[in-house]
């Protein structure tokens, strides 16, 4: 295993297509800026040191950084994905490998990560990538391989010839390097493309040109590893996130009558044989015992609730104390006279 590994993330980026002032990487997705959830799954997958590529209203995103110990690294012209690494060279000094990620993938899982510094390791490869395979693979790079299924080149959809974007598998834009390499390769990069830019992928075809070994890991669920270029994604994203903690409060012994209608914050707690009804928004921190039944359409935020307490249908509570065996009476909707 290597002794220090450190990460890169891709976050200077305006993102056009989510039509916002908002740099992309802080729009919010289940209660956070999603740049935060790529920050944790790198911390949680062993990363040492993480430097973040800022350019796009880097204040604002380097504000949202503050409760991470990361370097912000400013990109001051947007000329590619490959320099925007570059800019990152004397962040990584001294890392065995580097982990390149993108700050727009919130639904990257530390599992996921794990499992591409595992295939590394174990292959005692130079480059691994991460791809996945789509059913419509329109705008993502192409994973070209020989008839062994060995990665010779990643080629971009505006570069790709008409049987090449015939490729389902497409480049899901996490790489895991020996330092070495990826900053040697990136100095051997031109800009003979379609965009003019210093592409990242084109260290893979370097890679192959060289005889380094080239590894690949294929994630299996495509949506884990997509980024979010639009408000569209941005909702499924969030709804991912959504359904994957309701699932974790159900296994721990909370009822929830309609998960697709629950949003409860992660940082909430609620005690064993609790049930929620449909349409219950919990978050700031609430903290909610055994056996409570929160009924239909009802908010708590910043709340402590002692156990086998009742909030009636329609309640909206903020920041109270309620002890145990409190019953809240339901709100009922007033008619205009």
């Amino acid at each position: 295993m290597p002794r220090s590994i450190a990460g890169i993330v891709l976050a200077a980026g305006k993102g056009t297509r989510m039509k916002s002032e908002r740099a992309k990487v802080l729009h919010e997705v289940f209660f956070r800026p999603m740049v935060h959830h790529v920050l944790d799954a790198a911390i949680g997958a062993s990363v040492d040191r993480c430097a973040v590529i800022v350019g796009h209203q880097r204040e604002a995103v380097c504000a949202a950084l503050a409760g991470f110990n990361v370097t912000p690294v400013v990109q001051e012209e947007q000329l590619g994905t490959g320099h925007a690494v570059l800019c990152a060279e004397q962040a990584c000094a001294g890392a065995d490998l580097v982990l390149i990620l993108c700050g727009d993938t919130p639904l990257i899982r530390t599992e996921t990560l794990q499992a591409i510094l595992d295939t590394h390791c174990r292959q005692q490869a130079t480059l691994t990538l991460m791809t996945t395979v789509v059913e419509e693979p329109f705008g993502y790079g192409r994973i070209l391989a020989d008839a062994q299924g060995m990665v010779q080149a990643i080629v971009e959809e505006k570069d790709a010839t008409g049987e090449q974007r015939a490729i389902r598998e497409i480049n899901a834009g996490i790489y895991l390097a020996n330092r070495n390499f990826l900053f040697n390769a990136l100095r051997q990069v031109g800009t003979d493309n379609s965009q003019g830019e210093v592409y990242l992928t084109d260290i893979v075809a370097i890679a192959h040109r060289q005889g380094a070994r080239v590894e690949k890991w294929c994630h299996p669920q495509a949506i884990d590893v997509l980024g979010v270029n639009s408000r569209v994604e941005l909702a499924q994203a969030h709804a991912t996130l959504q359904q994957r903690h309701n699932r974790t409060l159900m296994l721990t012994g909370v009822t929830l009558e309609a998960p697709a209608t629950t949003l409860v914050g992660p940082d909430c707690s609620i005690g064993g044989d609790t049930v929620l009804h449909g349409g219950v928004r919990i978050e700031g921190g609430t903290v909610i015992g055994r056996d409570c039944r929160i009924e239909a359409n009802c908010v708590l935020r910043g709340c402590r609730l002692g156990d086998g307490v009742t909030v009636g249908a329609n309640s909206v509570l903020h920041g109270g104390d309620f002890p145990a065996g409190t019953i809240v009476p339901p709100l009922t909707a007033q008619s205009a006279d």
